[in-house]
């Protein structure tokens, strides 16, 4: 085996971090940001992002424009995947034993800059409903916090397996990898377009196409939806309007906040930069006001419409033309407004203008004769048409206005110093193999490229300890649900499980992944129980002989036996937290 994919694991931070590539929670992510695009890796190096080219939704999608591979992608995620971030899938853990675990390196008082669970208060819509309450914590101790961790396309896939779901599932960084992935592999859009972009509480990229295009969860947004004012767009915008972003990771290199050194390459850094403030300000128009007045539903009642109707001047709120939208494919802007008001009842409208309100027929046409101007000028306008609305309440419209078409992204300052690092060279047209050749071949020289073996599971080409160490330390969901019962129930327990592996080849499953998906090859039994053995007795000494087929836990002279179908040999000892694989 070629001694280049291997590390020194006697350091502490190293072993962490190779460690995590395993189990991928936010917190490890965040801590060790050049684990975020080697999971990007490994859903392109996946088989099962692949026989998507093959599904007769995408037939010919390489001949399609941006946007339609974009919608077939998104419409492909949405009918196969849903959003799942509860606290069941992967357990717990707590403040204090992450803090012990990375204290040594990382300054845990940085960390509540940027983790919500560990006093980041960044987005107030998180705090103004308790935080904990909103995602169940409140019924534990205040130190206990989710694992929330990150799930490769296999284990996403698997969840149609897991009780009360019928499709695939994952969390929002989740999401964020797959669809990087599957736009790469399944839209031939190449890597270089596609930035990750990690914020305290939520994970989305950005893809620098045409006027640009971000991924939100299950859902795309593009320019004109991020400014339509619809409840999809308010969502996606949250992030950006009231989070710092944390980490920017790209094909060349990441870009952390809190960290002096970067690897992204700073011209691309620049370029996302630039594209990305473009995208997220636009002009006054009166599309975008309308939109405004949609996103922000408490300034409607401020204005009336007026409209000629059977060759008579009519008057209607602005609040009952919205109204009317909900049902209706015609909607309130000027293209498709004199549509809607056709539908509307005739009992809706008044003879007279209706007291007290703002015609929007003025408001638009001093938005039409003063494009180009200043928000302030446009506000000065404003008014001197206002009636009896006081300018204190316009004062305050122009401000939300001006906060709606103007973000300034808090993302990482260009202040820290650009490492270069060994870049993949990986390209759409490539075949799976010669992507998977490519990575292995660089795995030597480019931590990259290491570091996706891991994450991709690559066991015939990666050091186990590191594997080892999360199967047993990180994967409390088995321990907790098995709790109770006597070692003999549990491994009868695993041996009534399906044989199959949610992963091909010579790649192994965690833990908590066999028991969430209640299926694992023997190999990964063996390592399931070996966890509920160290969770009852962390002084308890497990060994697991692994001969291709034939594997073999022993323990206090007991031994238990599982099937392998993954063809190693191996020897591994556990004693505590003390780990020995031969």
């Amino acid at each position: 085996m070629d001694s280049n994919f291997f590390k020194d694991f006697s350091d502490k931070k190293e072993l962490e971090k190779y460690s995590s590539a395993f189990t991928l929670s936010d917190m490890e992510i965040f801590i060790f940001p050049d684990l975020f695009y080697p999971l990007i890796f490994a859903d392109i190096m996946s088989p099962q992002l692949w026989i998507w080219r093959d599904d007769p939704w995408f037939k010919d999608i390489e001949k399609k424009s941006f946007t339609n591979k974009a919608n077939r992608i998104k419409q492909y995620i949405i009918q196969n995947y849903v959003f799942n971030l509860d606290l069941s899938t992967w357990g717990l853990t707590s403040k204090s034993a992450e803090i012990a675990r990375f204290s040594d390196f990382f300054d845990m008082e940085m960390l509540k800059q940027s983790n919500a669970l560990f006093g980041y208060e960044g987005d107030k819509y998180y705090f103004d409903i308790d935080i904990r309450k909103h995602f169940g914590l409140d019924k534990f101790d205040s130190d206990i916090i989710p694992y929330w961790k990150t799930e490769t396309i296999e284990a996403m896939t698997a969840f149609r397996y897991k009780d009360n779901f019928t499709s695939g599932a994952g969390e929002c960084v989740s999401l964020s990898a797959l669809y990087a992935a599957a736009m790469f592999v399944v839209g031939r859009v190449p890597l270089e377009k596609i930035f990750l972009i990690a914020t305290p509480l939520h994970s989305q990229n950005f893809i620098i196409e045409k006027d640009g295009l971000i991924t939100n969860n299950r859902r795309i947004v593009t320019k004109n939806m991020w400014y339509n004012g619809t409840s999809l767009s308010e969502k996606a915008r949250r992030a950006m309007e009231n989070e710092k972003v944390t980490i920017v990771s790209h094909i060349s290199g990441y870009i952390h906040t809190l960290y002096n050194e970067a690897t992204i390459d700073r011209e691309a850094y620049d370029l996302f930069s630039v594209k990305l403030k473009e995208f997220l300000v636009t002009d006054l128009t009166k599309l975008i006001f309308i939109n405004f007045l949609r996103f922000k539903s408490k300034y409607k009642a401020l204005f009336q419409y007026r409209c000629e109707c059977s060759g008579k001047q009519r008057y209607i709120s602005l609040e009952k033309l919205f109204e009317y939208e909900h049902t209706s494919k015609f909607n309130v802007s000027a293209e498709t407004r004199a549509s809607l008001v056709k539908e509307i009842e005739g009992d809706e409208f008044h003879l007279s203008p209706i007291q007290g309100k703002i015609m929007l027929n003025d408001v638009e046409e001093i938005l039409e004769t003063h494009s180009g101007k200043s928000l302030k000028e446009i506000e000065n306008e404003f008014t001197k048409i206002i009636g009896i609305v006081s300018e204190e309440i316009i004062h305050e419209m122009f401000t939300e206005l001006k906060d709606f078409i103007f973000i300034d992204p808090e993302i990482p300052d260009f202040n820290k110093s650009f490492i270069s690092t060994d870049k993949l060279n990986i390209m759409a047209e490539e075949s799976r193999e010669k992507i998977i050749n490519t990575v292995a071949r660089h795995s030597g020289k480019s931590e990259l490229a290491l570091l996706s073996l891991y994450v991709y599971r690559q066991m015939d080409k990666i050091d186990w300890l590191p594997f080892i160490k999360a199967a047993i330390e990180r994967n409390p969901v088995c321990f907790t649900d098995l709790n109770g019962k006597s070692t003999s129930e549990v491994y009868n327990i695993l041996k009534n499980m399906s044989d199959d592996s949610i992963y091909d080849g010579k790649r192994l499953a965690l833990p908590d992944e066999v028991w969430n998906f209640r299926r694992g090859d023997g190999i990964e039994k063996a390592l399931l129980l070996a966890d509920f053995l160290h969770h009852k007795d962390s002084s308890s000494s497990v060994s697991i002989e692994i001969e291709n087929k034939k594997v073999t836990l022993s323990l206090n002279g007991g031994d238990f036996h599982f099937t392998s179908h993954k063809s190693f040999r191996k020897s591994i000892h556990i004693t505590g937290t003390d780990y020995t694989i031969i």
